[in-house]
């Protein structure tokens, strides 16, 4: 089937907002955001899981998603809410939009069989995936049944208010709820105080930074476990245990810097996203809320021919060690405020220092979320994915469902694809894009 067919066999069969089973207490009805939140773009982070069976009938569990949708809504009040300046969220208890489709003619087997952007283009409400989120619902859902019985559950949340970490958190609490028909309301306790832990102080309001999008090719990349252990294996002696999100980053990196001198020679950075929760000393709960991420970049000096793995990945640990150290360690110190300016700054630098000479790629992994744990009452996803991007220069790493693998979405304009999709090294510990069973 071509695109178009795709969205003529989808069949809108409801549209509506779904607001917070309790209203939201007037002493909450201002969630401000954190430095963090407001340096996040206006875009909406897409997450898509596919379920082969779905337990009760389709009445049954739209009812409950519904419902349960609701409830969990209460405890997320401000997703229900609506963008109300560059500083905060009105919590005004507006709701989240909710969409119920089908997809005629197209099994669920035949997705997992041959994943299909075009086709995942279409779980997702209104097309609006990567879109701005400025305006309107901060959160949208779209449950779209099969005629195989299967459902897909597609999510997605305004970066302002949440990254993927967030967003992940947000779907593992509603499925909570869901299979506890509603009686798991009271375990679910995000928190939502990132803005008294990363204050702006007196900087200005920040706008946001900017997505550039275009006509770029998005390719899905899967690593398989036991060839992620030889590329591991292939380095160890010179780096000590590297990780998954290392050896796979650095290798899909040095493929792109030989993709991109195939056509043009300029100089390369790496901006590598970094999940703060973590990284911050003391580490922050997992269920702090927010879009809780930084970068480092990573350089490669000089334009030598060949850029050796072990180098790449030194160089990815060497510049996360000082980030952390230099300002993700110290932001409970009275050295916060200053730091971040400097650091805010030294962005700048970082992005500007070779004008628009510089090709930069920025990386972002969501390898360790519990995506696989999600579990509505059926059972876990067969595939959870995130829909493909037109964003420039853009890579996006998710955990496979078995074995330790690792599922790549690599974004690039299209002279490099076409060079990228080619490289040997690369296909030697990758396959593009096989079955998701």
């Amino acid at each position: 089937m071509a695109t178009m067919n795709y969205m003529q066999h989808l069949q809108i069969v409801s549209t509506e907002t779904i607001k917070p089973s309790s209203p939201t207490p007037p002493n909450l009805n201002t969630h401000t955001l954190s430095l963090f939140d407001q340096l996040a773009p206006h875009i909406f982070v897409p997450l898509v899981f596919f379920f082969s069976h779905q337990g009760p009938g389709s009445g049954t569990c739209i009812q409950l998603l519904r419902r349960s949708l609701s409830m969990t809504l209460s405890r997320y009040y401000p997703f229900a809410g609506r963008i109300k300046d560059n500083v905060s969220v009105d919590c005004n208890d507006e709701g989240v939009t909710f969409v119920e489709a089908r997809l005629e003619g197209v099994m669920m087997s035949e997705i997992l069989e041959n994943p299909r952007s075009e086709i995942v283009e279409v779980l997702f409400v209104d097309g609006l995936q990567w879109k701005d989120s400025k305006i309107g619902a901060l959160l949208k859902v779209q449950i779209t049944f099969f005629e195989c019985g299967g459902l897909s559950i597609g999510v997605m949340l305004s970066h302002r208010l949440g990254d993927l970490a967030t967003l992940v958190k947000f779907v593992k609490d509603w499925a909570v709820v869901t299979r506890n028909s509603g009686f798991g309301e009271e375990i679910v306790n995000p928190l939502f105080n990132s803005a008294d832990l990363f204050p702006h102080g007196d900087l200005p309001a920040m706008s946001g930074a900017v997505v550039e999008e275009g006509n770029f090719t998005c390719n899905r990349f899967v690593f398989e476990g036991s060839k992620i252990v030889s590329l591991k294996n292939r380095i160890s002696e010179k780096v000590e245990n590297p990780s998954r999100v290392e050896v796979v980053s650095a290798l899909i990196y040095k493929a792109i810097i030989s993709a991109s001198r195939n056509s043009q020679n300029h100089p390369t950075l790496l901006l590598q996203t970094l999940n703060l929760r973590k990284r911050v000393a003391p580490p922050l709960p997992e269920s702090l809320v927010g879009s809780l991420v930084s970068f480092f970049p990573v350089g490669v000096g000089g334009e030598r021919e060949v850029i050796e793995l072990h180098e790449l990945v030194g160089t990815m640990r060497k510049e996360m060690g000082e980030f952390c150290n230099k300002y993700a360690k110290k932001y409970r110190t009275k050295e916060w405020p200053e730091l971040i300016k400097r650091r805010l700054n030294e962005s700048r630098e970082i992005l500007s220092k070779n004008g628009n000479n510089q090709l930069v790629y920025r990386f972002s992994s969501g390898c360790n979320f519990p995506i696989y744990e999600v579990d509505f009452g059926w059972g876990a996803a067969d595939w959870v994915t995130v829909a493909a991007f037109k964003l420039k220069n853009t890579v996006m790493m998710l955990d496979a469902k078995n074995g330790g693998g690792i599922e790549a979405l690599v974004s690039l304009q299209d002279h490099e694809m076409a060079a990228f999709q080619h490289n040997q090294e690369l296909l030697a510990f990758a396959s593009l894009n096989p079955s998701a069973n």
